[in-house]
């Protein structure tokens, strides 16, 4: 036989098939899981978030709810309404650290822990002496003289410090080391 006759005898070359595009490989697949799960995470992530915010938002509403009915209140009976703004007050803020602080013992707290409690937990650079007096011992006074306007300020302050993150730096660092705030 010579070299001709071999060569006829030769198939011709076939082409493979076109590629298919299922199946997807296995580096498809694993893409496509962590996709997933990094979906799920952010979406979690972002409800948490959004019920954080509606929290804040039904916090903040409870405690203009308590100024409003302090500015509404006869203008001769001032003390009065003070000392009835100052229980609500601290109700509100009592609430907010029950549901932000479940496992802290929140409820137990009053007086001068009471008031280390909301130094150490949340921002109170606008807590004065006065209104630390005023959430201290103010449900037991029968005349409370605060400034109102500037307790709602720390208020509003202190219960917006708790659903956008940690207390500030400063006050950690200003922290004696029991963990009680020095700052007044």
């Amino acid at each position: 036989m010579d070299s001709e006759e071999l060569l006829a005898q030769l198939a011709d070359i076939h082409l493979p098939g076109p590629v298919s595009y299922w199946p997807p490989a296995i580096g498809w697949w694993i893409l496509a899981l962590f996709v997933l799960v990094a979906l799920v995470f952010l979406l979690r992530k972002f409800s948490s978030y959004r019920r954080q915010q509606k929290i804040c938002q039904y916090a903040l509403a409870e405690l203009q709810l308590c100024y409003d009915n302090y500015s509404q209140a006869e203008p001769g009976d001032e003390a009065q309404s003070k000392l009835s703004y100052v229980n609500r007050f601290n109700t509100v803020i009592r609430r907010v650290a029950l549901v932000h602080y479940p496992q802290a013992n929140v409820a137990s707290l009053d007086g001068i822990s009471w008031v280390d409690f909301i130094r150490q937990k949340g921002e109170s650079s606008l807590m004065t002496d006065e209104i630390a007096a005023a959430l201290q011992y103010g449900r037991f006074q029968t005349k409370c003289d605060v400034d109102v306007d500037s307790m709602q300020d720390f208020g509003q302050q202190w219960i917006k410090s708790l659903y956008s993150g940690s207390p500030s730096s400063e006050d950690e660092a200003t922290a004696d080391p029991q963990g009680l705030s020095t700052n007044a």
